[in-house]
């Protein structure tokens, strides 16, 4: 009798949903249904899909293409992805560093002649663009609009037409040799001329002639002579270009940041007794620190492609100063019809920007975070 009643408490319990869940009639797993996250998932992405295949198609795919033609000696004729078309490995890229020819050189003028523009132009249109920032936040600066609108105005005109008219205001007979003649100096034939700076301030004290140990030898197929020369003075003309055209759009982005520090902080500091450039240091640039990390993130990857410029004013020359990796890629695909060397060149210059772009993070770093040690230091 305790059995039969014991029994029906127990069919009594399952039936009220207080036993185990109902299996699938064979002793098998309990059978869930799908729910409405599972829904959701596939709902995201289909909402996502059609990017993912633009970016795969337009963004991805190339990139791949490019890389593989890196690897060829494809010249431009037919399809770089047919039978018939040379595979090179990396000879493209060992071409660049380790052998001697002119291919090698004009890669590491290039890439002498983007350094000195980098290390020029970065910091001072990041130095400007923050001076304007401060300039149109003053609250007691009157008519702030149009100052904002007159220092961003050159960053919204397009480069060609700019790079037209720096061109004839830096000729020989123009506007900047005629103000430095009015002021009784000689100025210099800035698209002639193909001696860099360096070279031509020692030239003033009468050193035209490199020494010995500078002209003998040098790293990666450069004398030190050539390595020290500097930057020429259309590349200086240049720079003075891109500093005037991008130091306002990095000047939005300071401003940006500066409006949304608090007040109080500024305010507090003054009444502690500081002064306005330690206000600036202690208060201002600190916080500012994530904008000023992307400004000079920008700045370098900008830098270092730095293209149109270079097409309209000078196309390399005078005797290779304004030569760029950027310009210089575009001439070797797309005028030595060397596609393969030009693609490797695109791809090294990628490398570059990256490693400087993680060199410049990890310089940047918030140094109050405790250090990561390797586990195997413990």
């Amino acid at each position: 009798m305790s059995t039969v009643t014991t029994a029906s408490a127990d069919r009594d319990d399952r039936s009220a949903g207080g036993g185990r869940p109902a299996t699938n009639g064979h002793g098998g797993r309990p059978r869930f249904g799908r729910g409405i996250r599972s829904n959701e998932r596939i709902a995201g992405w289909l909402f996502v899909a059609p990017v993912i295949v633009l970016l795969g198609v337009f963004f991805l795919a190339p990139i791949i293409m490019a890389f593989w033609v890196s690897l060829t000696d494809w010249q431009g004729q037919g399809s770089p992805f047919k039978s018939g078309v040379p595979f090179v490995g990396g000879d493209n890229y060992t071409r660049l560093f380790t052998e001697d020819g002119l291919a090698r050189r004009d890669f590491m003028t290039s890439i002498r002649n983007n350094l000195y523009y980098v290390a020029i132009v970065v910091p001072v249109q990041t130095v400007l663009a923050l001076g304007l920032a401060l300039l149109v936040n003053n609250r007691m600066l009157k008519g702030k609009s149009f100052f904002r609108t007159a220092f961003y105005f050159p960053s919204v005109t397009s480069s060609v037409a700019i790079s037209v008219v720096f061109l004839f205001m830096f000729a020989n007979s123009g506007a900047i040799n005629g103000i430095l003649s009015f002021f009784g100096i000689d100025g210099p034939a800035w698209f002639s001329d193909a001696r860099g700076l360096i070279h031509l301030i020692l030239g003033v004290v009468g050193v035209d002639n490199p020494p010995q140990a500078l002209s003998s030898g040098g790293p990666l197929g450069l004398t030190w002579w050539d390595w020290l020369s500097g930057p020429s003075v259309a590349m200086c003309a240049i720079m003075a270009l891109v500093i005037w055209t991008t130091s306002g759009t990095f000047m939005l982005m300071f401003l940006a940041a500066l409006q949304s520090v608090p007040v109080a902080l500024d305010e507090a500091s003054e009444l502690d007794g500081a002064s306005r450039w330690q206000r600036l240091r202690y208060v201002t640039l600190p916080l500012l620190k994530p904008t000023m990390f992307l400004v000079l993130t920008l700045g370098l990857i900008g830098t270092w492609q730095v293209f149109d410029q270079i097409y309209v004013m000078s196309q390399g020359n005078p005797a290779k100063t304004t030569l760029t990796p950027a310009f210089l890629s575009y001439r070797t695909a797309f005028k030595d019809f060397d596609y393969g060397r030009g693609a490797a060149i695109s791809f090294v210059l990628f490398l570059i920007i990256v490693v400087l772009t993680l060199a410049q993070r990890w310089v940047m770093r918030d140094r109050d975070e405790p250090r990561r040690r390797f586990r195997w230091l413990r």
